[in-house]
């Protein structure tokens, strides 16, 4: 198999790799792959196309990278949660405090905590105001 060859099938597997993990890493690679295949195809000593490739894989890497990093779009999506509970009211069904609490709404039960670190009784009607990964926090109504 010729070596331009490798390194094209490298590159693709590279970007493959890059569609089913987007952390715009093996982007870099899977370009610095093709010059390689470039530098194979010419000609070039193994020796050169391994140090082209590393070449081209540290600048994009240190250059391109966190361009398209910073200018990727955030995703805007919310997950549900926000329309369902968030502005809520709900009850606590344990003692809620800074560190942890249960709260139930919806028949659901989920776990707490209070906004300014208070405790909040058992049985106390509360709002939820945002979630911090699936863990609400809630105010006192």
């Amino acid at each position: 198999m010729e070596l331009w060859l490798v390194w094209v099938i490298a590159g693709i597997v590279f970007f493959i790799i890059e569609l089913f993990t987007p952390v715009l890493f093996f982007l870099n690679l899977a370009i610095a792959a093709f010059f390689g295949a470039i530098a194979a195809y010419f000609g070039l000593a193994a020796i050169w196309q391994v140090l082209i490739f590393g070449a081209i894989a540290g600048i994009l890497l240190g250059f391109l990278r966190p361009l398209l990093v910073k200018n990727v779009k955030k995703d805007d999506t919310t997950s549900g949660l926000e329309e369902k509970y968030i502005g809520k009211a709900a009850k606590t069904i344990r003692p809620t405090g800074a560190i942890d609490g249960r709260i139930t709404i919806y028949g659901e039960e989920w776990g707490a905590k209070s906004i300014d670190g208070n405790e909040i009784p058992e049985g106390t009607d509360v709002k939820i105001i945002r979630n911090e990964d699936m863990i609400f926090i809630v105010e006192k109504i």
